[in-house]
């Protein structure tokens, strides 16, 4: 999802095109030996894979029988490549984890170590029992988080100034007049509708906003979007998208790769503002001129909508994190322990401009919008995960595509829901 989230639309590919060894039933080793262990992780340039080269590095160093092979793999096509490889017997010993629903059939299908007695005193200590039960299923560990992740909108200062916007919008009406002040100077909202899951996002604040907790939380028990909060989020979308606030092209846009990538239009003052997860100051600092942080980049949480029954502090976003695979070694389980300590999360935090988990390494955290990302995480009375995370991948898939269309002018409202509800019949 970049520095981390992202949520592939895209279909999985087989294997054999990686042209990877097979991974930890052929080379690990619980017997105290030599182990190696195969990691797939999703930041493929700059600072992020050279964190997470540093990082192995580093562990490898502290652990002399311990080899990790390291494979980064765009994000868009790491969730398709690892359902594969975790169905085929050959999944990598460690993993980028999306968590949610994605999680859960993971653990029902046995492809996941439980870590639950693996996970060392200190790191409860330094992450805390709630962030660490994003990574559980039943009371159970399968993952550890790594990075606080919420979503809501990134902007320029900057742009915001010029185009006459003296504070960020806080209701969907404000919202809309900044769209049009911003209409003036250039592209309002920056939009990837090429990977999908962008575009999908805003259906999921919308229906953040309309739907109630208890409503969400029926949806991803029971996968029945039959409510009529989620066909209120499509007309409210449906409405928004009707004043053009996205720009030029935003369906062939990709979301995170390159300058003309809808980070990059934010990077480049190309664009007033993009609807994203917490990862995203990372890949906006790796596309600036300089490739470094935005110097006037600001947050603010999605903005209440009228008429809805969610409470308008609410917050979605998620916490990605790491797990090992069924068959992995012990060593692997030690290499997530390691990757909460305060030094590795300070690490993580300066590579990847995103919230770490550690509330030690929290206190190294010094930019403003980062401080109003944490804040508003800490002030929301709930906080939902991403919806195709939290509905499993077919569903999820479902539910992006169907997005897409409806912006598309290729689908409406009552398309998304009968996908979503024709995708989570055939489970």
């Amino acid at each position: 999802m970049a520095a981390t989230r992202i949520l592939a639309a895209t279909a999985a590919l087989a294997l054999s095109a990686l042209g990877l060894a097979a991974c930890s039933g052929d080379d690990g080793s619980d017997s105290g030996g030599d182990v190696t262990m195969q990691f797939w992780h999703n930041a493929t340039t700059g600072p992020g894979k050279a964190f997470w080269d540093k990082t192995v590095a580093d562990f490898q160093t502290a652990h002399p029988n311990v080899k990790i092979k390291i494979q980064s793999i765009q994000n868009e096509d790491l969730d398709g490549k690892l359902q594969t490889s975790l169905n085929s017997g050959s999944a990598p010993d460690i993993f980028l984890q999306r968590g949610g629903g994605k999680m859960a059939a993971m653990v029902e299908a046995g492809q996941l170590k439980d870590i639950t007695g693996d996970i060392t005193d200190e790191t409860k200590q330094a992450v805390g029992d709630a962030a660490l039960k994003t990574g559980q299923v039943d009371g159970k560990a399968y993952a550890v988080p790594v990075s606080i992740l919420p979503g809501g909108l990134w902007y320029s200062k900057d742009l915001f100034a010029k185009a006459g916007i003296t504070a960020p919008p806080t209701t969907l009406d404000e919202l809309n007049a900044a769209v049009t002040k911003l209409k003036a100077i250039g592209a309002p909202v920056a939009l990837g509708g090429k990977d999908a899951w962008p575009a999908a996002h805003w259906y999921y604040f919308f229906a953040l906003r309309a739907c109630s907790q208890a409503s969400l939380d029926a949806a991803a028990k029971d996968k029945n979007f039959g409510d009529p909060c989620w066909t209120k989020a499509g007309r409210d979308l449906e409405t928004f998208a009707a004043t053009k606030p996205f720009q030029d092209g935003f369906l062939t846009t990709s979301a995170q790769q390159g300058a003309g990538s809808s980070a990059g239009l934010i990077a480049n003052h190309k664009a007033g503002m993009e609807l994203m997860g917490a990862w995203n100051p990372g890949v906006i600092a790796s596309l600036t001129k300089d490739t470094k942080p935005l110097p006037d980049l600001g947050f603010f949480p999605f903005p209440a909508v009228p008429g809805g029954q969610g409470d308008p502090a609410a917050i979605m976003g998620g916490a990605d994190g790491y797990s090992c695979s069924a068959q992995a070694p012990k060593e692997c389980t030690d290499f997530l322990n390691y990757i909460l300590t305060k030094d590795v999360q300070e690490g993580y935090y300066k590579a990847f401009n995103s919230l770490p988990m550690n509330k030690q390494a929290q206190g190294a955290v010094t930019e403003d919008y980062l401080k109003a990302v944490l804040d508003a995480y800490n002030k929301a009375p709930y906080v939902s995960q991403w919806l195709d995370t939290v509905y499993g991948q077919n569903v999820g898939n479902a539910l992006n595509v169907g997005v897409v269309n409806l912006l598309a002018g290729k689908g409406d409202v009552d398309g998304i829901i009968k996908a979503v509800n024709d995708a989570a019949k055939k489970g």
